[in-house]
């Protein structure tokens, strides 16, 4: 089926509930929507296609918009397979439609679909504008978010922006969740790294009236934009959104969890606004990561293991390097029965990461939490919540 998004702009999307993981790494227990749309004017337009896993309900969907009639344009805004994965198919079905993509994209997509493929295919620059009849179609190149090829395109009629993956969401269209923390856990999992990138598209997006935004995952998004734009400000800058303390924990036999557990007892009643425990071994790290970027203070508390620190840790931290994790105060909690060594080793991962303040004391727990544990937790929360 299609939705009709204006009187001329249509919704073909389809949702995957058959996904297990999202780029093979993420979990998606509400699944997740690949989006693709369809101007029709004096000349048809197709935004982005799907991932191949739905191609037959999408061309189905296209068929039900187009009755008969083969579109003039494809117009790809970002080459990733979730996006670009039914091109081939497409082009099968209507080999006289042009392809519209970045110069970029025209230079990589023959490694997805061989040479062949570039026939009729247009390479835009920024600023380049594509006529339609009453819609005219100005792409704005954005690359990084989140690959080197991306452009989003902006229809002038209907004050329309297809954004490509940016402003995009976990879960297919039909899950009733909350926007926000699911375009959270999106947005610092998969664009969080380039956010100067995402930064020079919103500046070059504030010259542009815009009334919807067209994603390419998630809702279509029509009312009170200033929040998703002011939520995306927010998170490219690598500001903290909440005032709060994630305590992330990677605990071998639970003792390292139980002191953790103490510490966030001890926060609360020092006036934390908000304090959350993950276990890193059994939560979902992509959560886990989510948060670390809204709260602004870090507690990572870890069992040493093999002269460095329990594995679950050491991935985590390498996590939030990879994705830019800076402008945050954090603290160490660090357990060892007979030669502590976590400590030192999270601080040397975290000393890469910029604009980190490590808050002294850090903790070392031998073997159990014990009085002078707790004692020591007293002084690190005045400390932490400064």
């Amino acid at each position: 089926m299609y939705t009709k998004i204006t009187d001329t702009i249509y919704y073909i999307g389809v949702n995957d509930h058959d996904i297990d993981l999202f780029e093979g790494q993420y979990v998606v227990p509400n699944g997740m929507a690949y989006n693709s749309y369809v101007i029709k004017d004096e000349k048809t337009a197709v935004m982005d296609t799907v991932d191949i896993r739905k191609s037959e309900e999408w061309l189905a969907n296209l068929d039900e918009v187009l009755q008969g009639k083969a579109p003039d344009y494809l117009v790809v805004t970002h080459l990733e397979p979730d996006h670009a994965g039914s091109i081939k198919i497409f082009r099968d079905k209507y080999p006289d439609t042009a392809l519209v993509m970045t110069m970029k994209a025209k230079s990589m997509i023959p490694q997805f679909f061989g040479d062949e493929i570039v026939t009729n295919c247009r390479g835009v620059v920024e600023g380049e504008t594509l006529e339609l009849g009453a819609h005219t179609l100005t792409f704005v190149t954005a690359p990084m978010v989140h690959w080197p090829e991306v452009m989003v395109a902006y229809d002038n009629r209907d004050k329309v922006l297809f954004a490509a993956d940016a402003f995009g969401k976990f879960g297919a269209l039909d899950a009733q969740e909350d926007w926000t923390c699911e375009a959270r856990r999106y947005y610092f999992n998969i664009v969080g790294k380039y956010g100067a990138q995402v930064q020079a598209l919103l500046k070059k997006a504030a010259d542009l009236d815009i009334q919807i935004i067209c994603p390419l995952h998630g809702p279509i998004l029509s009312e009170n934009l200033g929040f998703y734009i002011d939520k995306y400000n927010t998170w490219s800058s690598y500001t903290p959104e909440d005032d709060g303390v994630l305590i992330a924990v990677a605990s071998i036999y639970g003792n390292t969890m139980k002191a953790a557990k103490k510490l966030a007892e001890i926060l609360t009643e020092k006036g934390a606004k908000k304090v959350v425990v993950t276990d890193l071994a059994r939560d979902d790290m992509a959560e886990a990561l989510e948060d670390a970027f809204r709260y602004d203070k870090v507690v990572f508390a870890a069992s040493s293991y093999d002269g460095g620190v329990f594995p679950f840790m050491e991935e985590f931290l390498h996590h939030l390097k990879a994705k830019n994790y800076q402008k945050r105060k954090v603290a160490l909690v660090e357990n060892g029965s007979w030669g502590p060594t976590a400590a030192k080793t999270m601080k040397a991962i975290i000393e890469q990461m910029k604009e980190i303040e490590i808050i002294e004391p850090v903790v070392t727990i031998k073997s159990t939490m014990k009085d002078d544990t707790i004692e020591s937790f007293e002084v690190l929360a005045d400390s932490l919540l400064k």
